[in-house]
């Protein structure tokens, strides 16, 4: 019985369909199932193992694309090559699979370099960095918004892509908020921020094109500029964050974090965002502000966005729903300078980019009836406690292991290693013990330099911080 010759693991980072496409590959090669033995039907194997019909199915198909299968609509897969662990049979499907590899793009060749998305995705488990609480967002208010829209959705008028109502309400909210100087027409909505950056690497950058990121910095940036070609720089941070080095030539884009570098927290002052406006050549080099956790201030009133500053239409302002309100919503938007606007919105439909218009309502009445200002308030409150429950537990129980930088606002902080550069050989240790942290070396675009953990706050309660803490005191 063949399934009994499979072990599979579940919850395996590899998946299922990986798993087994390997075990089989390997029972064929190593003669364990010989040439001409028939296999058992998808859904029996399937049935056996206690899997999906689909996974078998997939790890059939891949077999055979590799040689070790002969498989056909109708009939029971055939194992073609003599195994052994030796012989032609086996080098002969090895030399098809390497025949049948696809030729990617320069594009998607350069994304694979990238170390983002992370191909190891941790399971959601304090501490985890990037996350806002999903448990405290107002779903009964929301599922409200989300019928009326869906009521209303025969009689909305079939029209622009970036609903107005939302864009109004949005160019409103930002105004007082952030002071970013926008229209409403200025604004397009987009399944994620990530799109945004996705979107403007497409419409502005050509290979060979300068771009500098900060260092350490977010990871996504850096991929989906380095994917479209560009020539990526890592410029080192100081307390103000990004710096600007003296007789630099200006790039074609500058991607930064000002409010909150991420991951440092650290602000940026009015006066470095000064200098970086007069440096940057209007027309000629374009800055991307990236706002993604700019609802959050705890200490002092927030400074307003780089956006506001700029008089020569040359910032990009990134935003996101995702942290305020829940991950699941999967909504970003962008601002455009106005002289971009036409073109930016042209290569939005083109790419697909597109925001479904029935959460966009939904999302307009939300902001416009208040219940988002309402809820931003709430869980203001909860993660400034949770940020100084947090770093004082740090200091309490692992003040002579970690140095925590308290941010003035965010949902994460950094927690420096004080002695030793091995901040992933503790994240592993961590991980393994349940609590889910990001060395900061991993956001290093070059050589690191800075070694610690990056601790997410807002999506944990206090007593579930206490308890990660005591479990990172085991660790250590």
């Amino acid at each position: 019985m063949i399934s009994a010759l499979i072990d599979l693991k579940r919850g395996d980072h590899e998946g299922l369909v990986v798993q087994l496409t390997s075990r089989l590959r390997s029972l064929i090669a190593t003669g364990r199932l010989g040439k001409g033995r028939v296999l058992p039907s998808s859904r029996r194997l399937a049935n056996d193992l206690g899997v999906s019909r689909n996974t078998v199915t997939y790890a059939f198909e891949q077999l055979a694309a590799e040689g070790y299968l002969a498989a056909s609509h109708g009939r029971r897969p055939v194992v073609t090559v003599d195994g052994g662990g030796h012989g032609d049979g086996v080098e002969a499907a090895r030399s098809a699979a390497r025949s049948a590899r696809p030729t990617l793009s320069p594009w998607a060749m350069r994304l694979k370099q990238a170390d983002w998305p992370l191909s190891y995705q941790a399971p959601f488990k304090p501490l985890r960095p990037g996350h806002g609480d999903a448990r405290e967002f107002p779903n009964d208010v929301w599922a409200r918004c989300l019928r009326r829209s869906a009521v209303h959705a025969a009689r909305r008028e079939v029209g622009p892509v970036n609903r107005p109502r939302l864009c109004e309400a949005l160019a409103h909210y930002l105004a007082t908020s952030r002071g970013v100087r926008a229209s409403a027409g200025q604004i397009l909505i987009l399944p994620s921020a990530q799109a945004a950056l996705t979107l403007i690497a497409a419409v502005l950058i050509a290979p060979g094109d300068e771009v500098r990121v900060e260092d350490p910095g977010y990871p996504g940036a850096a991929a989906a500029f380095h994917a479209s070609g560009a020539c990526v720089t890592g410029m080192r941070l100081d307390e103000q964050g990004m710096q600007w080095t003296s007789g630099m030539t200006a790039p074609k884009l500058i991607f930064m974090t000002p409010s909150h570098q991420h991951p440092t927290g650290r602000l940026m002052s009015l006066a470095r965002r000064t200098e970086f406006l007069r440096a940057s050549r209007p027309g000629k080099t374009w800055i991307v502000e990236d706002d993604y956790d700019g609802e959050f201030h705890y200490d002092s009133r927030p400074v307003p966005a780089l956006q506001g500053l700029d008089t020569h239409g040359r910032v990009f302002y990134v935003g996101t729903f995702s942290k305020a309100m829940t991950s699941d919503l999967r909504l970003g938007y962008l601002v455009v300078p106005p002289a971009l606007v036409g073109t930016f919105e042209i290569a939005q439909r083109h790419v697909g980019l597109i925001a479904s218009s029935h959460i966009q309502e939904a999302l307009a009445e939300f902001i416009a009836d208040g219940h988002f200002l309402a809820h931003l308030r709430r869980v203001r409150r909860l993660y400034h406690a949770r940020r100084d429950h947090l770093a004082e537990g740090l200091e309490r129980h692992l003040g002579e292991v970690l140095t925590a930088e308290v941010p003035s606002g965010g949902i994460q902080l950094v927690a420096r290693l004080k002695r030793g550069r091995a901040d992933r050989a503790a994240v592993k240790r961590l991980v393994e013990a349940g609590v889910v942290t990001r060395a900061l070396s991993s956001l290093a675009l070059n050589k690191p330099r800075d070694h610690g953990l990056l601790l997410g706050f807002a999506a944990w309660r206090e007593s579930e911080i206490s308890a990660a803490l005591r479990t990172m005191t085991s660790c250590f």
